[in-house]
C-alpha cells in the first residue's frame, strides 16, 4: 500500500515537472526575440523589492495601529494571504489576468501554471516570466491592504479563504481589464500606471463592503477614542511600504530609463507632501502633530500617485499628495465617526477614495498644458476623462459585488468573526494559541 502511494506521488511530481518544460524550453530558444538584460534586471529587482517591502510594510503599518492583543493576528493574516495568493497567482491567477486576451473580460487559460509564456512580454523587452513575477507583487498587495478593515474581529481561516477567492474573482478580472488587454484599456483607452484602479480601488471598495458585512467591533467606541497603538511599529511599516512602492512605481515603466526615474520622483514627492499635509491637519484639529498621522499621510500620498506616476510632473505630484491627504483624512472621519461604519483602519478612505480620485484626475492631468505627458493618438481630454470615470465606476461596482460574493461564500464554511469572548480578550491567543 505504501509503495503504491509513493508511486502515485512520484507520477504527480513528474506531471508537474513536465508542465514546466514547455515554458523552460521556450525561454531558452535563442531564435526568439531577445530580452533586454538591463530592463530585465530592473524588473526582477523591482518585483522582489515590491513584494518583500510593501506587503510586510503594510502588515506592520496595520499592526502598529491596533491594540496590542491583536497585533500578531494582523501579521498572521497578512502572511497567510501572501502565501496563499502567491500559489494561486502561479497556478491560475496570472493567466486569468494576463493570458491571451479573448472576450476582453478574462485572459485565456494558455498560461495556467505558467506553462505557455512568451520569450518577451508584449509591449516590453523583458521575459514574460519576469513580468509575471513583477505583477505578482501587485496581486499580493491588493488583498493584504484589506486586513486593516476587519482588524480585531476576523477569523484567520475566513480571511485566508476570502482573500484567495477574492484574488481570482475580483483582482484578476480587473487586472485584465486595465492591464492585460481587456475592454477598459483596449476599447476605452483607460490608463492606470501603477495600481490606482487595479489595486487601491479594488481593495478600498472591498474593504468597505467587508466591513459592512462583518459588522462593528464590540469595542468600536473605545477604539475610536483610543490614542494607543505603537507609533514606532507604524513608522517602521510605512518606511518599508514607502520604499517598496517606489520600486513598484519605477518598475511599472518596464524599462530602466527616464520614465522609471520620473515615476520614482513623482511617487516620492507625492508621498512626502501628503505626509506633511496630514501632519499640519493633525496640528490644526488635534492641537499637536502625530507620528501616526505622518505615516497615514504618506500612505494616502502613495495611493493617489499610483494611477498617475510617470504621467505627470513633480509639481503636479506635490499638489496631488496634499489633495490625497485632505481627501483621505476627511473621508475617514465621515465613514468612522459620522456613518459609524467600522472600517477599522480606514482602508476605504486611505486607499479607495485616493485611488479613485487620482484615477479620475488623470484624465485632466495628462494634458501638456497641466504638465502631463500628453494624450495617446486618438484620445483627447474629454475622451480620456470619460474613460477614467467609466473605469472607476465599473471597477468599484464589480469590486463591491465580487467582494460580497466571496465573503458570503467563504462564510458558509468558515464564520467571518471570532467569538465575542475571543474578540474582547484579543485575537492573538484565539488565532495563534494561548502561548502567543
Amino acid at each position: 500500500m505504501i509503495s503504491t502511494s509513493i508511486r502515485r506521488a512520484l507520477r504527480v511530481l513528474a506531471l508537474l515537472a513536465g508542465l514546466a518544460a514547455p515554458a523552460l524550453a521556450r525561454a531558452q530558444d535563442a531564435g526568439l526575440d531577445p530580452a533586454d538584460s538591463g530592463d530585465t534586471a530592473w524588473i526582477l529587482v523591482a518585483g522582489v523589492l515590491g513584494a518583500l517591502l510593501v506587503v510586510p510594510g503594510m502588515a506592520l503599518f496595520h499592526a502598529g495601529r491596533v491594540r496590542m492583543q491583536s497585533r500578531l493576528s494582523v501579521l498572521a493574516q497578512t502572511t497567510a494571504i501572501l502565501a496563499l495568493v502567491s500559489v494561486l497567482w502561479i497556478v491560475v491567477g496570472y493567466t486569468l489576468a494576463f493570458g491571451v486576451a479573448g472576450s476582453g473580460w478574462l485572459g485565456s487559460g494558455n498560461a495556467w501554471m505558467l506553462i505557455d509564456l512568451g520569450n518577451v512580454r508584449d509591449g516590453t523587452l523583458v521575459p514574460e516570466s519576469a513580468f509575471a513575477l513583477f505583477e505578482m507583487a501587485f496581486a499580493l498587495l491588493a488583498p493584504a491592504l484589506m486586513v486593516g478593515a476587519w482588524a480585531d474581529r476576523a477569523r484567520l481561516g475566513w480571511v485566508a479563504g476570502f482573500a484567495g477567492l477574492w484574488s481570482l474573482i475580483v483582482y484578476a478580472p480587473v487586472a485584465h481589464w486595465a492591464w492585460g488587454g481587456g475592454w477598459l484599456a483596449s476599447r476605452l483607452g483607460t490608463l492606470d500606471y501603477a495600481g490606482g484602479l487595479v489595486v487601491h480601488t479594488t481593495a478600498g471598495v472591498g474593504a468597505l463592503v467587508a466591513a459592512l458585512l462583518m459588522g462593528r467591533r464590540e469595542r468600536m467606541a473605545e477604539a475610536l477614542a483610543s490614542t494607543g497603538g505603537s507609533p514606532a511599529l507604524t513608522f517602521s511599516g510605512v518606511a518599508l511600504a514607502w520604499a517598496g512602492s517606489l520600486a513598484l512605481a519605477g518598475g511599472s515603466a518596464f524599462t530602466a530609463g527616464d520614465d522609471a526615474a520620473m515615476a520614482l520622483i513623482d511617487t516620492h514627492v507625492g508621498a512626502a507632501s501628503a505626509a506633511l499635509a496630514w501632519l499640519l491637519l493633525d496640528r490644526l484639529y488635534l492641537g499637536k502633530p502625530t507620528l501616526t498621522g505622518l505615516a497615514r499621510g504618506a500612505v494616502a500620498g502613495l495611493a493617489i500617485l499610483a494611477p498617475v506616476a510617470g504621467y505627470v510632473g513633480p509639481g503636479t505630484a506635490i499638489l496631488l499628495g496634499i489633495l490625497g491627504a485632505v481627501a483621505a483624512r476627511g473621508t475617514a472621519s465621515v465613514i468612522l465617526r459620522t456613518l459609524q461604519i467600522d472600517d477599522s483602519l480606514a482602508i476605504f478612505a486611505t486607499h479607495g477614495v485616493t485611488g479613485m480620485l487620482g484615477s479620475v484626475l488623470l484624465g485632466l492631468l495628462l494634458s501638456p498644458a497641466l504638465g502631463g505627458v500628453g494624450f495617446v493618438q486618438g484620445m483627447d481630454l474629454a475622451h480620456q476623462l470619460v474613460a477614467q470615470i467609466v473605469a472607476v465606476g465599473a471597477i468599484a461596482g464589480w469590486s463591491a459585488i465580487g467582494t460580497a460574493i466571496a465573503a458570503l461564500m467563504v462564510s458558509m464554511v468558515i464564520p467571518m468573526r471570532v467569538t465575542r469572548e475571543d474578540e474582547l480578550t484579543g485575537l492573538d491567543a484565539a488565532t495563534l494559541g494561548d502561548d502567543a
